[in-house]
Order: C-alpha cells, then structure tokens, then sequence
C-alpha cells in the first residue's frame, strides 16, 4: 500500500533521527503494509525481500525448534526495525526466524536491493543499522542471563516489569500461556507464580489481563 502522506508522517514521528534526504528517498520507495494479530510476517527459511520497519502494533520474534517448540527472542515495538531482516538484506540469506505480530501492525517495508545504496549515501541509516544490531544483541544477551543465571520467578518479574514499560499501561493484556511460550515454561507453572506475585502485591489478576502495581 502506497500512502506517501502517511509515510512521512509515520518517519517524522517514529525516525525524526533520518536525514531529510533519507526521509525523501524512504518516501518514494517504501511501502506500508497491514497486518492482523496472530498474522505471521515473516517465516523461518524464508527468503527476505524487504526491510521491516515497525511503526503501529507490535511484533514477536522467536526460533522454531524441531519438537515444534519455541524460543522467544525479542519484540519490536513501534520506532525498531528488524535486525535479522537486515543482516539478511545485506549478506542475501533466507530468515533464521519466525516473526508474528501480536497485535494488529503496520510497516514500513523497504526493498532489500535498496540497502546498498542505503548504507552507502545516508548517514543516519548507516547509525540506524549499527544501532538496530546492537540493541538487539543487548536483548539477547539479557534472555541468556536470565535463562542460564535466574529463577523462572525472577525472570517473570523482570518480564512484567518490561512490558509494563514497553506498553506504558498497567494493564497488562497478556495470556497465562503467551507468558509460559515466551519464557520456554508450562502455563500451569507460570499460573501458579503469577498467583504467588499476586498474593505479594504485585500485581492484580482479572479475567482477561493483569494490573502490574510495582
């Protein structure tokens, strides 16, 4: 979908960093695509065709393990970018993961034959991929810490806390069983904590979200 207003608008209130002539230049090429909650927008061993930039709604990624199992990895929230689409776009590789939208999104896709030019003419987008990798790597390493170094109740704080502060609302529309996928744990585990954090006063359980108090 092509809405040249709309995408500008989207790069001045999400990617006021870019340069004038990379807005310029992302306003002529780029694309706003919709997705549904619970649609997939990328597959894993996909080929990559296009750069992911999010700017409404929300995204999960995750690997896919043989067993059918996963692994969260990260979401992106409006304002980030893909960085797996990235490193695909500039090495010319299929996707390694899966990413769904959690919420209905949209996104500002850029043709991967265009991140050459990209990282060789502006600046700003140059900074912007290098920041991309790096926070994402950040992320990474904190999912490691927490699986090899903390307890699932722990982790479970810390998780809450990060939605909290991603969302910036306490409350916390998100299922017993989205939680257990998203920390590699059983629903009837992570039920059981959440009624332990509730009993603590850490939050509020209801029928069809939380109210985090910390």
């Amino acid at each position: 979908m092509k809405d040249p207003s709309s995408i500008s608008n989207y790069l001045d209130q999400l990617f006021d960093q870019f340069e004038p002539r990379l807005k310029t230049f992302l306003n002529e090429n780029a694309a706003v695509e919709k997705f549904q909650a619970g649609d997939v927008i990328m597959y894993t061993g996909q080929n990559i065709r296009t750069i992911v930039m999010i700017v409404k709604g929300r995204v999960k990624l995750y690997r896919q393990g043989e067993d059918g199992g996963e692994f969260f990895m990260y979401y992106l929230d409006p304002g980030n970018a893909c960085a797996l689409s990235l490193i695909c776009a500039t090495r010319q590789e299929t996707s390694q993961v899966t990413a769904m939208a959690t919420e209905d999104t949209l996104v500002l896709s850029v043709p991967i034959s265009l991140m050459d030019e990209m990282m060789k003419q502006y600046k700003t987008w140059y900074y912007f991929v290098l920041d991309t990798y790096r926070s994402r790597y950040e992320e990474l390493l904190v999912v490691i810490d927490h699986i090899a170094f903390k307890g699932m109740d722990e982790r479970l704080y810390f998780y809450l806390q990060n939605q909290y502060k991603k969302a910036e609302t306490r409350e916390l529309k998100i299922t017993h069983h989205q939680i257990a996928s998203d920390l590699n744990s059983s629903r009837e585990v992570i039920s059981r904590l959440l009624k332990k954090m509730e009993q603590r006063g850490y939050l509020v359980l209801y029928r069809n979200y939380m109210e985090w108090l910390q």
